[in-house]
């Protein structure tokens, strides 16, 4: 059996190769510890090794982090702590080795990649733009268990690694080196030849200086306060209890891993690294056990099956080759498809009805990229090169050699239908991709030659930063139509998931009686800020009141008539809302919404006391408890998403929770209408929306599929 980890003397340096046999990326599995044993043994006997590198055999790997399928296997607390102390010791082993060890970093370095690099004496990496180094477990719900809470802070500093540590976020690499936490970043080509004379420096006896004051640096603010808060147990401390203030005003409690990281690294600094290694296994085995950790992983493993998804069922069919895309419309949404499809290798176009609409387009792209820029995500070529790709029209010119057109027009079906025609008239075998939030893309194929390439792509706005994209299959849509679309999908970047047709097809529908709902208590008089604030505590990213905002409250009474029409009076808006649009109220876009917009409105939500008036309503704080109203919203979407599966609209319990949590912001620590539905009990959530069903409105009523679900004592996983 082919080993992971091979160990050849070079000139006097041990050359360690991490490469897993038949797999695309490395990743830590328990099976490895014999063999990390082995190769700690060779080093120590062999008298002729004066140092080590670490180095990955795959192209753009290091180490991904630990195979999260193992934890599958740990079911306890004490399982998990006995794991954490097993990495922890690997990891120590590693560290107290007789020479010195460099990690040679190329691509992925993350989690237990990370903190096995952090355990050599000093590290190398790639200034390829696929390297990134990281400790994302706060993201499962886990911590570093292999000393990552331990040894970061020493490395870079307590700010930084407490930023890294309690955020899961990407470091690149020239961050990395201003940080300290590699020591050189050279290009990919020369990495094996520089980390092994960086080894042999270190064989010689080479010390990196201590990081030295000086005049310049005692003149900073900024390095001023860093030594007033590292460098002094009350700095410290002060430190710690403002890290813990923001964690609960961010977490508002639902995510515990952010905390017991918190209490680890703390335990380290201020109590000694005996502690705080204890404290670090003791926190990964209780965050292993409990349900917030559980439901973060099983959505993790529905993303990763999702990439090896093709969309279909027919798990054979193959997508188009795509090389050039057509873009209809470069407003909000096209100019973001055309940003994201350009930064993917597409060669597009924008088309636009007047040249100032091209213009306005050609800006709106170019400021995604400038602001990509000046965040340094990007470099100035790599900006260029992705931005030459990019080209506008007013008319149809180009797109006869487009391979897929997606069009982002404004939701009117007689105008989608005129482009449906305008496309195939230029190129009759095209694939038309309609960016529709709600209507059905069986009325839109209506008017195609060619039904069968007629297909839905429903992005989230804003397009560059939301990370879903629903595909809707029309009644004859064909196999080669939707699995390019989702492809296409995946190219940029997007969880992709794909629903049947129908009106308002699945997020856009669920979504509805969601906010619905919290037009209803708002119309009875609840106060907008209590709406939003419950729901928000209850771990919802946005309330639903400044969701309608955001949205637009013209867009929503738009679509809440579709749905109406469709789906009868469970979807039925309060009665006066209509008063709103009469008003000329249509949210953050005109600046008049239920919130202020003005500039002493910016910093923080204030809500706009003069919709109470046009109402006819009386602020009354009293009418809700916090709890009801959380639970009144989240049942009526929950409710829905139970209607889309008893319809045939999901093709999975899994996808309803990937679309709800990725493209509406259902708290992922539930892992989704269904997994929560499964954890209360099918039951439980039918006696509730009964209750509310009696005391409320028949709008309340439990799907059948949940009904079903109930009687049958069934779980949907």
């Amino acid at each position: 059996m082919d080993k992971a980890l091979t160990l050849k003397v070079e000139d006097g340096v041990g050359i360690v190769t991490f490469d897993v046999p038949g797999e695309s990326q490395n990743t830590l599995k328990p099976t490895f510890e014999e063999e990390f044993t082995e190769i700690v043994r060779q080093i120590e006997g062999d008298s002729s090794i004066k140092a080590v590198v670490m180095i990955s055999g795959k192209d753009d790997t290091f180490i991904a982090g630990a195979d999260v399928s193992m934890l599958k296997n740990l079911k306890t607390a004490q399982e998990g702590e006995a794991a954490s102390r097993r990495g922890q010791e690997g990891m120590a082993r590693w560290a107290k080795l007789r020479v010195p060890t460099v990690a040679a970093i190329n691509g992925a370095c993350m989690g237990g990649g990370l903190e096995t690099a952090l355990a050599c004496t000093t590290r190398i990496c790639t200034d390829d733009k696929k390297t990134v180094l990281s400790l994302p477990e706060v993201q499962l719900g886990l911590l570093p268990g292999a000393g990552g809470t331990q040894r970061l802070p020493k490395l870079v500093g307590l700010q930084t690694a407490m930023d890294m540590i309690l955020t899961g976020k990407n470091i690149k690499p020239a961050k990395a080196k201003k940080i300290g936490l590699v020591e050189e970043v050279v290009p990919k080509a020369i990495l094996k030849e520089a980390a092994v004379q960086l080894a042999k420096k270190y064989a010689g006896g080479y010390k990196p200086s201590a990081k030295k004051l000086d005049l310049k640096s005692l003149s900073d603010p900024k390095e001023i306060q860093r030594l007033a808060l590292e460098e002094t147990p009350f700095g410290r401390a002060l430190m710690f209890k403002k890290a813990r203030e923001m964690l609960e005003k961010k977490t508002k409690g639902h995510y515990p891993a952010p905390v017991k990281a918190l209490e680890a690294i703390e335990a380290g600094v201020q109590k000694g690294a005996e502690q705080g290694y204890a404290k670090e296994a003791q926190g990964f085995g209780e965050l292993l056990a409990g349900d917030v950790s559980k439901r973060l992983i099983e959505i993790f493993f529905a993303t990763t099956a999702l990439k090896k998804d093709n969309g279909v069922a027919n798990k054979e069919a193959k997508p188009r080759e795509v090389m050039r895309l057509g873009v209809l419309g470069g407003g909000l949404m096209g100019s973001g498809i055309a940003f994201v499809a350009t930064q993917n290798g597409y060669q597009t176009r924008i088309r636009e009805k007047d040249e100032q609409g091209a213009a306005g387009a050609l800006k709106a792209v170019r400021k995604l990229y400038d602001d990509r820029l000046k965040k340094k995500a990007i470099t100035a070529i790599e900006r260029d090169q992705q931005w030459a790709r990019l080209s506008v029209s007013t008319d149809f010119s180009g797109f006869k050699s487009a391979d897929v057109v997606i069009e982002a027009v404004f939701e009117d079906l007689g105008l989608k239908q005129t482009m449906l025609k305008a496309v195939e008239k230029e190129s009759p075998n095209v694939i038309f991709a309609t960016n529709t939030s709600s209507i059905p893309i069986a009325k839109i194929a209506e008017a195609a030659q060619h039904p069968e390439n007629v297909v839905g792509m429903h992005f989230f706005s804003p397009v560059n930063k939301m990370p879903l994209l629903e595909v809707i299959r029309g009644p004859k849509s064909s196999d080669e139509a939707v699995t390019t679309a989702v492809a296409i999908g995946k190219k940029m970047g997007k969880t992709v998931i794909v629903v049947k047709d129908g009106v308002a097809f699945y997020t856009t529908r669920i979504v509805g009686p969601y906010t619905n709902e919290a037009a209803h208590m708002l119309a009875m008089g609840v106060p907008i800020e209590q709406i939003d604030r419950a729901l928000t505590n209850f771990g919802w990213p946005v309330g639903p009141i400044a969701l309608m905002d955001e949205v637009g409250i013209d867009v929503g009474a738009k679509v809440a008539k579709i749905v109406w029409d469709a789906y009868g009076d469970r979807m039925a808006p309060p009665k006066g809302f209509e008063k709103l649009i009469a008003d000329g109220r249509s949210g953050r876009k005109n600046k008049k919404g239920f919130y202020l917009y003005d500039e002493g409105a910016k910093k923080k939500k204030v809500p706009d006391e003069s919709v109470y008036t046009v109402l006819g309503v009386q602020k009354n704080a009293s009418l809700l408890t916090d709890q009801e109203i959380a639970e009144r919203a989240t049942l009526m979407f929950v409710n829905e998403a139970m209607h889309c599966y008893g319809d045939g609209i999901l093709r999975s319990p899994r996808d309803g929770d990937i679309g709800a949590i990725f493209g509406l912001g259902f708290p992922p620590f539930l892992g989704g209408p269904f997994r929560w539905t499964d954890t209360m009990g099918a039951g439980e959530i039918a006696k509730k929306l009964e209750k509310y069903t009696a005391s409320v409105g028949t709008r309340f009523t439990p799907a059948q599929a949940l009904i079903d679900a109930a009687r049958q004592g069934k779980k949907f996983y």
